[in-house]
């Protein structure tokens, strides 16, 4: 159970008490023959995590079972883990001090950067959308998305969302003649991007948190490469620009819909249970008689799930799974 932070110890007390819910707390230390401090750290702490409940008689305590005391520990696991992942990505100010440690040349939070190549953009795009912590503001004119953009931008603005950045974005009305620009535009929707459409836009901008801005040199070509601009009077101009812009438009946010998953991207309502199963019980044993198979039509079941996710292990999986709110 390491990996739900739970201890050796913390473990050998927890089992304990589940062979033997009646035992005494007081004298426990005595029959697991581990210091009495210990032990009481140990009762505190799986009563702190809801793995041992009080009974009703005093000095009682009584197990939780298994099933409930896992599910437990996978939610407060993630919720570790996505706490971690949020401070991670507020580290700013560590690249930041990286960078001033080399001598190659970079850019500097103010000024303008000239990036040569689309290989470029896209990496500082990936990068400013990985940093944005509470707007992005986009105008794009392109009639249709190009599949590969569309790869490209889909996991940036996702992950933004999800993290609670706002995505505002404008784009011309002929891009939702394209019908895979158009099922794009109604999933971002669906994670709660607002959307308007221009009749004729010609601007292409794209601000972070109003303090960084990518603008191509070429808005027909972005392959030719981009301008970076930070903190300077170029970005402020690209925010009033684009509000301008946003409120010319009409907002087409409540027409888009979340396209159909394809079969691909899909779990079939077997998977999903299995799924759910796995990130609720303790036992397999369980999770199969929850399915009504056996065990090991469970366990092949989970590693087709896991191979769906690309996860190396259930914790993982489960991770995975929240993320792209299949459960």
């Amino acid at each position: 159970m390491a990996a739900f932070g739970v201890s050796a110890e913390e473990e050998i007390v927890y089992r304990h008490f589940l062979r033997n819910p009646d035992t005494a707390a007081d004298s426990l230390h005595l029959t697991l023959g581990l210091p009495r401090e210990r032990v009481a750290h140990c009762l505190d702490r799986l009563q702190e995590l809801g793995l041992l409940q009080p009974g009703e008689e005093p000095d009682r305590l009584l197990p939780t079972p298994p099933e409930t005391a896992l599910a437990r520990l996978t939610e407060l696991r993630l919720r570790e883990v996505y706490q971690e992942v949020q401070s991670i990505t507020q580290s700013r100010h560590i690249l930041d001090n990286l960078r001033a440690e080399t001598s190659t040349e970079v850019f500097t939070t103010r000024g303008v950067e000239q990036l040569e190549d689309g290989a470029r953009t896209r990496s500082r795009r990936e990068e400013l959308a990985f940093f944005a912590r509470k707007e992005i503001l986009s105008v794009q004119p392109s009639a249709g998305f190009p599949a590969e953009h569309i790869d490209h931008c889909r996991p940036l603005w996702v992950r933004s969302l999800r993290r609670g950045v706002k995505l505002r974005k404008v784009v011309s009305s002929s891009a939702l003649d394209c019908r895979r620009t158009a099922d794009y535009l109604g999933e971002l929707v669906s994670h709660g991007a607002l959307v308007r459409v221009a009749d004729k836009v010609t601007e292409h901008v794209l601000v972070y948190d109003r303090q960084a801005a990518l603008v191509p040199l070429d808005p027909w070509d972005t392959s030719r490469g981009s301008l970076v601009a930070h903190g300077s009077g170029l970005v402020t101009n690209l925010v009033a620009l684009f509000e301008k812009i946003w409120a010319e438009t009409a907002n087409v946010s409540v027409v888009l819909q979340k396209p159909e998953p394809s079969e691909e991207s899909a779990l079939s309502e077997i998977q999903r249970r299995v799924l759910t199963l796995m990130c609720t019980v303790g036992k397999d044993e369980t999770g199969a008689r929850g399915l009504g198979v056996s065990v090991r039509t469970y366990r092949r079941y989970i590693a087709d799930v896991m191979q769906r996710l690309g996860a190396a292990s259930r914790a993982q999986a489960a991770l995975l799974a929240r993320e792209r709110g299949w459960i």
